[in-house]
C-alpha cells in the first residue's frame, strides 16, 4: 500500500516541473520588463516628465480621485511585482526539489548522466527564480516610496488649495 502511494506522489509531483519551469521563465522575463520599465520611469522622474509620476498624472486626469483611490492605483501598480518577489522563490524552491528525486533515483541505478542533468535543471531553476525575485524586490521597493512620496505630494497640494 506505501508503495503504491509512494509512486503516486512522486508521479503527481512530476507533473509540475514543466509547468514550475515556465512559471519561472514568465517571472524571470516579467523581472526585466519590469526592471526596464522602472528605469524609464525613473528617467522621467529625474527629467520632470509629467508621465514619471504616475499617480499625480492621474489625479490631473480625473481630479476626482481620492487619495484613497490613489493609493488603490499605487497598490493595483505593485500588486504583481510584490506577488513575484514572493511567489519566485517558492517557486525555486519547487523547481529545485522535483529533480531531486529523479536525480537520487539515477544515482542509486549508478546513472551519473543522468544525475547531473536533473540538478543542472535544479539548481539553473533555483538561480533564475531568485534573480527574478531580487529585481522584483528592488523595482517595488523603489516604486512604493516614490508613491509614498507622491501621495504626501497631492496631499500637501490638496491641503494648500
Amino acid at each position: 500500500m506505501n508503495a503504491s502511494i509512494d509512486g503516486l506522489m512522486y508521479a503527481a509531483s512530476q507533473l509540475f516541473l514543466i509547468p514550475v519551469l515556465l512559471a519561472i521563465g514568465l517571472l524571470f522575463a516579467h523581472a526585466f520588463y519590469a526592471l526596464g520599465a522602472f528605469l524609464w520611469q525613473a528617467r522621467q522622474r529625474r527629467a520632470g516628465v509629467a508621465a514619471g509620476f504616475e499617480l499625480a498624472e492621474a489625479r490631473r486626469r480625473d481630479p476626482g480621485l481620492l487619495l484613497a483611490d490613489l493609493e488603490a492605483l499605487a497598490l493595483a501598480r505593485l500588486e504583481f511585482a510584490r506577488i513575484a518577489t514572493r511567489v519566485a522563490p517558492l517557486l525555486g524552491l519547487v523547481a529545485t526539489m522535483i529533480p531531486m528525486g529523479p536525480a537520487l533515483k539515477a544515482l542509486g541505478e549508478g546513472s551519473l548522466g543522468d544525475v547531473s542533468r536533473s540538478l543542472m535543471v535544479a539548481f539553473s531553476a533555483v538561480i533564475l527564480a531568485l534573480i527574478a525575485a531580487a529585481l522584483s524586490y528592488a523595482v517595488v521597493s523603489v516604486r512604493r516610496r516614490w508613491y509614498a512620496a507622491d501621495l504626501l505630494a497631492i496631499e500637501k497640494e490638496g491641503l494648500a488649495a
